[in-house]
């Protein structure tokens, strides 16, 4: 019983694509090039359309023929009237269209990219499937380089692309929707600011001397004086330095230039216990061996352990209502406090500045002011600040719509 099929119900919503594929699409014996790959629609449809022959009205007949010969693609969110219609850009060919559309016109903002077969009725427009998920602006660059691929293939024909094109391309573009959907359920790779795998690790050594390990340490802390750490230090009541703590740490952020200064790990000195801690192995890797060769024989490396982020929050107490509250509390202060929100301006003020210069992925490695010098890179730029300016809006993550549904061409 294995190899039998996951069922449907598996994949909530998804149903709302797949099942105008299956009807309208779905040809496991169509020839995938050459003359024979004319598109005829799916073998559901043709059995229907033999089955139910001159029974059909003109407008179910028109529906079929919407439903099996439109092409689906990726549309970019112009405008949204709630409840009424959207306006939306074929991304791949150009071109737009007003859709009439209830539901999706609630959900969708500007820039945020559907993929969605549009069917064009003879008093207006409808969008016959849609995808359930809305897709955020960040992801155009991933549309714009399959629209990139498609153009290969037609480049020495010296056109432009066709909605036929579309139809004889539908396996990728679908497979792209699958890719691109499968991204945005795929949880998060959580990283610091080296860009390395966030996994928490604690270092535990036994030194000979407080005192000497911290002469020996305290210039990792790049942003504080021996005496400014020595104000937090606990001394015995012979004066002797019994305990301290700073953080190991360095200037400036090379990933994040509006950063002044980069905190890498924390360091706490107690007794004959010297314990470290960092965010990453590679950031453990470091701190050992900075250790090891500023203390030398007089200290001695006991055990490392290591956590990830999901290992930690299953071990953290859980918060109580009280505690809940407080926190809630100190939020909505923060926001109301007008200093923090100068701050919080300045912040993101800086970051932007700084973010034109700085590589990003989805351009290819390129900085936005190199990627704005082509058409193709211009359009992923502003994909992208649309994606910024959008971010307070979008609270839910990856929110699912279901468009209105459409009539049925079943008599």
């Amino acid at each position: 019983m294995t190899d039998l099929p996951v069922p449907l119900d598996a994949y909530p919503g998804e149903q709302q694509i797949f099942m105008p594929y299956f009807l309208f699409h779905w040809d496991p014996q169509r020839p995938r090039s050459g003359k024979g790959a004319i598109w005829r629609g799916g073998i559901v449809t043709r059995w229907y359309e033999l089955e139910k022959g001159g029974r059909l009205s003109e407008l179910e007949r028109l529906f079929l023929e919407q439903a099996t010969t439109q092409p689906l693609s990726f549309f970019e969110v112009l405008w949204s009237e709630p409840g009424e219609r959207i306006r939306l850009r074929d991304i791949l060919i150009g071109g737009e269209t007003e859709v009439v559309e209830q539901s999706a016109s609630h959900m969708l903002q500007k820039g945020d990219v559907v993929y969605a077969q549009i069917w064009n009725l003879p008093t207006l427009s409808i969008l016959g499937c849609t995808a359930p998920i809305r897709i955020p602006p960040r992801w155009k660059g991933e549309v714009i380089g399959l629209r990139k691929q498609l153009r290969r293939k037609i480049a020495k024909q010296n056109r432009d692309l066709t909605p036929a094109d579309l139809v004889r391309c539908q396996d990728a573009i679908r497979l792209k929707y699958l890719t691109i959907r499968d991204g945005l359920y795929t949880p998060p790779r959580l990283a610091n600011t080296d860009g390395d795998p966030l996994v928490f690790h604690t270092l535990k050594f036994r030194i000979e001397s407080p005192e000497e390990a911290f002469d020996a340490l305290a210039p990792l802390a790049l942003l504080q004086s021996k005496e400014e750490l020595l104000e937090e230090a606990k001394f015995g009541k012979d004066g002797k330095l019994e305990s301290i703590e700073f953080d190991w740490s360095r200037k400036g952020n090379p990933r994040i230039p509006s950063w002044d200064n980069t905190i890498l790990g924390n360091i706490k000195i107690a007794g004959r216990s010297l314990i470290a801690k960092v965010n990453s192995a590679n950031r453990a890797r470091r701190l050992r061996a900075e250790i090891e060769r500023r203390l030398g024989a007089s200290v001695t490396h006991q055990s490392t352990t290591a956590q990830t982020a999901d290992e930690m929050l299953a071990k953290a107490p859980k918060r109580t209502k009280a505690q809940a509250k407080d926190g809630e509390e100190f939020e909505q202060a923060l926001r109301r406090d007008p200093e923090a929100k100068r701050r919080l301006q300045e912040i993101i003020e800086k970051q932007a500045e700084d973010w034109v210069n700085h590589k990003v992925p989805a351009l290819g490695g390129r900085t936005p002011l190199q990627a704005v010098r082509d058409p193709d890179g211009r359009e992923i730029v502003e994909s992208l600040l649309l994606n910024l300016n959008a971010m307070p809006l979008m609270a839910a993550t990856r929110p699912e719509f279901a468009p209105t549904s459409t009539s049925s061409a079943d008599s």
